[in-house]
Formats: structure tokens, C-alpha cells, sequence
């Protein structure tokens, strides 16, 4: 299937090629015709499947003709990367339509904003929180909005900012078209869903457990230990870019400087930096300047770079759900990818949650030079004789450590190779 099956504009299909997209993804393709058609549209599927265009593209079309402004399409996103993100991609696709977009969210100058709204805007992509600091300042008017999109809407509650999305409702138009997007469907976005869509579209692409393409392998270690096993694979493990998820603002700032210490180049995400600084961070982590991320969950949506091969809980998430969204930043777009989980004995709950989702997929793995506790594997509900013992390498090749020349290989034969080698497999979970 080509984009050209949509009948979009010429100018929004220069957009699409110039930005590399060659066919729809499924979302895409489920999505976009019933949108232009007007119906509103709710949407469960994974972060990195091409939600953003399956919504961003009809939008750009309904609002081609006719007089523009004021604003007549708002995207709702929890978070500031995420909103930024599809304010990007408008600009990238709607480059030849004459359409403009603004970025609104907290912890930058409301003043620039309010400035920037004052110019004709026709699409806004916004937080809650600073949305409604417009709406009381009466800086904004959202009286003609035509489309209203809510994405990642289980993070938004997450967030606890579902009462501030009932609030900007209530100042939009009655009849207008909805369109929700979700990871997961717990019973609070169902009933936001019941409560703002009429009747809707339901589409959902895939499940919601982890995409098929990223493997899942899960470390027993005592958390003082936690550090020296990070370090261990960050050393002897082939890799692009690696993202580190831990619990707390603190640790993030600390484990990055650790890590950078000794030589790493490395940078963090959390809510004590500024957003210049977040910005900053999350640039070069894209870029390639740094080859590390240690960030809190605030990073575990909206980010979208492809180049992630590598995602390590350091500190095990809280739900089932946090882990789908985290180990989500890689594997994307069809590609490979690798999750490694640090689990300790007081993870033990989540460990059976997760080892009913994951399956088969999952593997534990031990690594040579580290003692693990045999408690650990009781409490989170696995048998220690799963675990790989040192110097058992079942004739298995291990990665060198990493020199300043090596390259990764090629998705295949890094697969074919044993993504684990340098830690062998273990025979699978029962």
C-alpha cells in the first residue's frame, strides 16, 4: 500500500517522501481513511508505530482549505518531549502547506508563547498543565478547534492529569472530531473515551505486550552491585545507543556522573533539569555525542529515536504496563533490540506479572565475577537452576570489549550471533 491510496494533497505527499516514509505502517493505514472521513477514532498501539503521522497527516489535509486560523486542531501530549515531537512532525510533513503549528508546555517563557500565539497558528500541540495557564490568561482561543487528539492518554493518567484534560474540554466545541491514542486501555481511558468520542473507531494494532522484536533477559543482582553490572555490560556489550531507566531524579544524576568517570559518554534525563538542558540532553543522545541515556520514566514516552539497540532497568519499573512503555524505545520500526532487567529480591510481584506476559521470551541470565543470590530467583518466582553459571558457555563465543574502532554488526548477524553471548543464554523460563 502507497501513501498515494489516501488522496492527499500533493503537498502533504512531498512532505511524507521528503521525510523518508516509502509506505504506511499499520497504524497508518488502519487509521487515516477513517479519519478523513470524520469519524472520531480511538487507537491502542505501541509507542514507535507511526501513530504520530496516522493522525498528524489527515489533520494537515481537513485544515488545507478554507480560511486558516485561529486554531482548529489541538493535540493534548503529557509530556514536553512528546508534545515537542509532534510539533516537529507538522513542521516535517506540512513543510509545502502553508499550515503552521506551536509547541506549548511548561518550564520555558509563557510571554514567547503568548507572542507566538498572537501570530496565526492553526495547530497547537500542547501539556495540560500550561494549556490551561493559557485558557486562564485568555491567550488563546480555542472556540473553532475542528479536531481534538489525545495521545499517550493512559500516561496521562499516569500523570494524574485527566481532570485538567476534562477542564480544556469544556472549552472546546460540542461538535468537533476526537481521536485517542493509547499504549494500554485501563478502565479510566475507557471511560474518558465513553465520555468524549462519539461513536468512535476502534482499531488496535498488535497487543498490548512488548513488540515482538526486542529480546527480554533478566538479571538476579544485589542492588549494591547493580553499578558493577551496568558497568560490566556497558564494557563488554556491542551496542548503539543505550537508554538506562532508574527510579528516582538522584540516582539518574548520580549513576551519570559514575559512569562518565569512567569514561562513558553519557548524559541524563529527569524533572530537575531545566528544559534547555533537556533539550540538550536529548539532542545529543539523538545525535550520537552521547552514547548513553540515564533517565527517569519521564523518558519512557514520546522519545523517538531509532538508533536506541539497547534499553537497561536499572531499577525495575513499577507496573507491567511501565515496562511495555520503557522497553518500547527499542525495537522500533521493525528493528532488533535488546531489554536487560536488574531484579532484586523485593521485586517479586512484578517478576511473576511480567514472566506471565513475556512468556517464552524471557531468559535469566548471570554474569562471571558477580555472586548472585539464589534468594532472589525464590522471591521473584524463578528457579536458580535457569541461571547460567560462570564458565558454563555451552560453546558460545563472548564480545571482546569494546574498542574505539569496533562496530556493531548488522541487525541479522548480531541476532544469529547471540545478542547475549558474552553472558550466555540460559535454557528458557518454564
Amino acid at each position: 500500500m502507497s501513501f498515494e491510496k489516501f488522496k492527499l494533497d500533493e503537498k502533504i505527499l512531498a512532505g511524507i517522501y521528503a521525510a523518508g516514509y516509502k509506505k504506511p505502517t499499520p497504524i497508518q493505514a488502519e487509521s487515516i481513511p477513517s479519519i478523513m472521513e470524520g469519524r472520531d477514532l480511538m487507537g491502542l498501539a505501541q509507542t514507535g508505530t507511526g501513530k504520530t503521522a496516522a493522525f498528524v497527516l489527515p489533520i494537515l489535509q481537513r485544515l488545507m482549505p478554507g480560511q486558516r486560523g485561529p486554531i482548529r486542531a489541538l493535540i493534548i501530549a503529557p509530556t514536553r518531549e512528546l508534545s515537542e515531537q509532534t510539533h516537529e512532525a507538522i513542521g516535517q510533513l506540512g513543510r509545502k502547506t502553508g499550515l503552521s503549528s506551536a509547541s506549548i508546555y511548561g518550564g520555558v517563557s509563557i510571554n514567547t508563547q503568548i507572542n507566538r500565539l498572537r501570530s496565526r497558528v492553526d495547530i497547537i500541540s500542547a501539556c495540560p498543565g500550561r494549556l490551561l495557564d493559557h485558557i486562564g490568561r485568555g491567550s488563546l482561543d480555542l472556540s473553532k478547534v475542528e479536531v481534538l487528539v489525545l495521545d499517550e492518554a493512559d500516561h496521562m493518567f499516569d500523570m494524574g492529569f485527566l481532570p485538567d484534560v476534562r477542564r480544556i474540554v469544556k472549552h472546546l466545541p460540542a461538535h468537533r472530531q476526537t481521536l485517542l491514542f493509547s499504549a494500554t486501555m485501563p478502565g479510566e481511558i475507557r471511560s474518558l473515551a465513553d465520555d468524549l468520542l462519539s461513536d468512535p473507531v476502534h482499531i488496535q494494532i498488535g497487543d498490548t505486550a512488548p513488540v515482538m522484536t526486542v529480546s527480554h533477559s533478566f538479571y538476579p543482582v544485589q542492588a549494591d552491585q547493580k553499578t558493577a553490572l551496568l558497568k560490566d555490560i556497558l564494557e563488554k556489550t556491542d551496542t548503539e545507543s543505550v537508554l538506562v531507566f532508574t527510579r528516582t531524579k538522584s540516582r539518574a544524576k548520580s549513576l551519570a556522573e559514575q559512569l562518565n568517570r569512567v569514561g562513558h559518554k553519557v548524559t541524563s534525563l529527569h524533572g530537575n533539569l531545566t528544559q534547555q538542558k533537556r533539550k540538550q540532553s536529548l539532542d545529543g543522545f539523538r545525535d550520537g555525542r552521547y552514547e548513553v541515556m540515564i533517565a527517569t520514566d519521564i523518558a519512557a514516552r514520546g522519545i523517538d529515536v531509532t538508533r536506541i539497540s539497547h534499553v537497561i532497568n536499572y531499577d525495575m519499573p513499577s507496573t507491567s504496563d511501565a515496562y511495555t512503555h520503557r522497553i518500547g524505545r527499542t525495537g522500533r520500526a521493525m528493528k532488533t533490540g535488546d531489554a536487560f532487567t536488574f531484579m532484586t529480591g523485593d521485586d517479586g510481584e512484578l517478576m511473576r506479572s511480567l514472566k506471565k506476559m513475556l512468556g517464552e521470551k524471557l531468559r535469566y541470565q548471570n554474569v562471571e565475577g558477580l555472586t548472585m543470590d539464589p534468594s532472589i530467583c525464590e522471591a521473584t518466582g524463578s528457579r536458580a537452576h535457569q541461571l547460567t553459571r560462570p564458565g558454563n558457555n555451552s560453546g558460545r563465543k563472548s564480545f571482546s570489549p569494546r574498542t574505539q574502532s569496533a562496530k556493531r554488526p548488522s541487525q541479522r548477524s548480531f541476532k544469529d550471533a547471540g545478542r547475549m553471548s558474552w553472558s550466555s543464554r540460559a535454557p528458557q523460563a518454564a
